[in-house]
C-alpha cells in the first residue's frame, strides 16, 4: 500500500537521514555492476560484501546528527538501494516513523 504524501510536506534528506540508520539490513547490493562496487571504500563495505556497512543500525557512510544535519560520504558513488529511495516515498516514510516516531 502506497502513502499519500501531503502536497506541502517537505522532505529535507539533509537534515533527515532516516534512511541511512534505521536499519543495518536496508543498505544491501543488488544491481550494481563489479566497476560500481569497486568504487565504493572498503571501509564502508560490509565484512560479507553484501551491502554498506553499518554500526548501531547506522550506514558508516552517513556523516552528521540525524535529524539535524547529514550527509552521505559516498553520495556520488553510492549503491542503487539508496539512489532508488525517494523523499516521502514508502521506505522514506517507514524509516522516519521508526526513527522518529513520525512520517513527517
Amino acid at each position: 500500500m502506497s502513502h499519500s504524501v501531503p502536497a506541502n510536506q517537505n522532505f529535507d534528506c539533509q537534515s533527515c537521514g532516516a534512511c541511512c540508520a534505521y536499519s543495518a539490513d536496508w543498505p544491501r547490493f543488488s544491481l550494481e555492476t563489479e566497476e560500481e562496487l569497486e568504487r565504493i571504500p572498503a571501509n564502508y563495505v560490509a565484512a560479507d560484501l553484501g551491502g554498506m556497512r553499518c554500526e548501531s543500525g547506522r550506514c558508516t557512510a552517513l556523516e552528521g546528527k540525524l535529524g539535524r544535519s547529514v550527509a552521505c560520504k559516498v553520495y556520488d558513488i553510492r549503491p542503487i538501494v539508496c539512489r532508488t529511495c525517494m523523499p516521502g516515498d514508502d521506505e522514506c516514510l517507514m524509516a522516519r516513523e521508526q526513527l522518529f516516531g513520525t512520517a513527517c
